[in-house]
Formats: C-alpha cells, sequence, structure tokens
C-alpha cells in the first residue's frame, strides 16, 4: 500500500497540474526541469527588453528579470493561470558573465572561470490572482583549470551562445571541468526547482 505522505504528495501534485500553467520561457533546460517535477505545462516567450538599470544590485539581477518576464506574459492569461518566469546570471567576483555574442566572449568567459569559484544566482517569479512571488537562490561552483584545447572543443561542439557564463553544467564541460559545488544542481541548471515547489505548496495550502 501506498503510504499516507506519497498519497499527500500525489494528490498536490495533481491539484497543481488543475491550474494552467505557463512558462515564461523557451529554454529547453528550464522544461526539462519542469517536466522532471512532473508539471504539465505552455510556454510563452516574453518580449521584455532585459536591459537592467544600473541601480540594482549584480546579486538581484536574475531575480529582477524573472519578475518581469513573468509579469509581461501574465498579461496574455486569465488571472487565475499560473505564470513562472525565470532568470539565471553567473558572478565572477564582482563582475557579472553575461550570454556571450560570439565565440571569442565564449573563449574569454570560459578561461576566466578556469580554475575558480564563481556563484550562479537562478530566480524564479510566479504570477498568480495578480500577485507576484520571487525569489532566488546561489550556488557556487568550482571549476578545475581547464586547457585551452578542452575549451575550444566544448565551445565548436555546445555552442553555449544561450547559456549564462558560457557553459552548461549538464554538459560535457560540467563532466570533465566541475571539482564541486556548493548547492543545488538544478539552480545551476536554470531554475531553483525546491523554491518552486515550495512557491505552489504556497498557493494551495
Amino acid at each position: 500500500m501506498l503510504s499516507l505522505q506519497i498519497i499527500e504528495t500525489t494528490m498536490l501534485l495533481e491539484t497543481i497540474n488543475n491550474f494552467q500553467i505557463v512558462l515564461a520561457s523557451q529554454s529547453s533546460r528550464r522544461q526539462e526541469l519542469l517536466s522532471n517535477m512532473g508539471l504539465q505545462f505552455t510556454t510563452h516567450q516574453s518580449n521584455v527588453d532585459e536591459t537592467v538599470p544600473k541601480d540594482v544590485p549584480l546579486e538581484n539581477v536574475a531575480q529582477y528579470l524573472a519578475r518581469r518576464k513573468a509579469e509581461d506574459v501574465a498579461q496574455h492569461y486569465p488571472q487565475n493561470a499560473v505564470i513562472i518566469g525565470g532568470d539565471t546570471t553567473v558572478l565572477l567576483e564582482d563582475r557579472l558573465l553575461e550570454k556571450p555574442q560570439n565565440r571569442d566572449e565564449a573563449l574569454s568567459a570560459l578561461k576566466q572561470l578556469s580554475g575558480k569559484t564563481h556563484r550562479v544566482i537562478s530566480a524564479v517569479s510566479m504570477v498568480h490572482h495578480s500577485k507576484t512571488r520571487s525569489c532566488s537562490d546561489t550556488t557556487r561552483v568550482s571549476f578545475n583549470p581547464l586547457r585551452e584545447e578542452e575549451i575550444n572543443f566544448y565551445i565548436d561542439k555546445y555552442k553555449p551562445f544561450d547559456k549564462a557564463g558560457s557553459y552548461g553544467i549538464q554538459e560535457w564541460i560540467g563532466c570533465i571541468g566541475i571539482a564541486r559545488i556548493e548547492g543545488s544542481f538544478y539552480t545551476v541548471m536554470g531554475l531553483p526547482t525546491h523554491l518552486l515547489w515550495d512557491m505552489f505548496k504556497q498557493i494551495i495550502l
């Protein structure tokens, strides 16, 4: 027989999936994570300008953008829908390593990350009944020293031009280059799934 706890979790997930859930992103990684959580959802790409005001601290950039994306997409759906926005930033010391615009920028970013520890901040925002909930999570990631030929191989094969910091932890570079993470693996992938689950519980329980 299923335990009471399993039954309760199953019922909770069924209740969550009764909502119209919309991911404000076309990110394949975030879609994969929502699917792994057992969520049924559709996607709707936000059209917000991702320019961030200069007075927003670097540690808050991801949360600022996640909120803007969710609220932008929420305008297209009824208030009882659940809109989810996400964003990820990579901070090396006091510098923000954004998505590379070309191969040279990706090469430069990975050379900077080689042999060092950086922070990955992923934020999630949820809009439901005109109320926005937002939070973020930080994971520290340490790279072993990377040889230039390893970096070149990764860039040429995986083309990480849509990724903050120019890498995906779930890809080849993560397998061979990351020595240690302190925090959530899924935060580095692009979505703090444990925080999102708590958000769902807050609107239901």
